[in-house]
């Protein structure tokens, strides 16, 4: 009962911090305004990508939790979390693709490394984050296309 309370309880916050910063800083006006490249997906495919990843983000962390508690990997775990929740800000709230892209590659980075340790130790909580680890790549060329056609 431990561990399923644990789980929801890590899928919760971290889908509801994400509801929350995408909630409270969408693309507006300056966004729309803004030259991308050809690759640019659709507005509308970003709410359900990110709400599945948040899912497997939280699962991801509740099973390194559970095994190893407040650890390194755990450590990297929170990190992500933390430049993913910070990225909205810097690119929609502060309207500032640059700063975006300083905080997505550590992001992209911090996923990788991630993945990198728990692969021995977890090898499901390190392919938990192959899609997000993917998905930040795809969104870290596509900062980077912003900020070069801008």
């Amino acid at each position: 009962m431990r561990k399923i309370a644990t789980h929801l309880l890590f899928i919760a916050a971290v889908l509801g911090g994400g509801l929350f910063v995408g909630f409270n800083f969408m693309p507006g006006d300056w966004y729309q305004s803004l030259a991308k490249p050809p690759f640019n997906p659709p507005n509308w495919i970003f709410a359900p990508v990110w709400s599945i990843l948040y899912i497997l983000i939280g699962v991801a962390g509740a099973r390194t939790f559970l095994r190893d508690g407040l650890s390194n990997a755990f450590g990297l775990w929170v990190m992500q979390l933390i430049l993913n929740f910070l990225w909205s800000p810097a690119f929609f709230g502060a309207r500032n693709a640059h700063l975006a892209l300083a905080v997505i590659v550590p992001l992209l980075a911090t996923i990788l490394a991630f993945i990198a340790l728990r692969w021995r130790r977890d090898r499901v909580a390190a392919l938990l984050f192959v899609p997000y680890a993917a998905w930040v790549g795809f969104a870290t060329l596509l900062n980077a296309s912003i900020v070069w056609l801008n």
